[in-house]
């Protein structure tokens, strides 16, 4: 039996790193982790989407956008959600 790794599987469907499919697969994915983050994040402080909504000016159908799919949520919202909304400390790092 022939099994492959998760890396092998990527670089046979999507390419390899640096290539435009592979490229476009990895930041979906780190979209996705953000939103599960945030969603982890939120039910640890015991807020709803409704109560995290509110203390940011934002609906509960944003929070729940951001939380399923956190690749159209802005810097500053995302620093406020973070800060503002769960008191936390947002940390944003570039790797080259």
């Amino acid at each position: 039996m022939n099994t492959k790794s998760w890396t092998e599987i990527k670089n046979d469907v999507y390419g390899e790193k640096g290539t435009e499919r592979r490229d476009e697969l990895d930041r979906d994915f780190e979209s996705f982790k953000i939103g599960l983050l945030l969603r982890k994040a939120r039910e640890e402080k015991k807020l709803t989407q409704e109560q995290l909504a509110s203390l940011i000016n934002k609906k509960r159908t944003y929070i729940s956008r951001v939380e399923n799919d956190g690749s159209n949520v802005t810097l500053k919202t995302l620093y406020d959600i973070v800060e503002k909304g769960l008191g936390g400390k947002l940390n944003i790092s570039i790797d080259m």
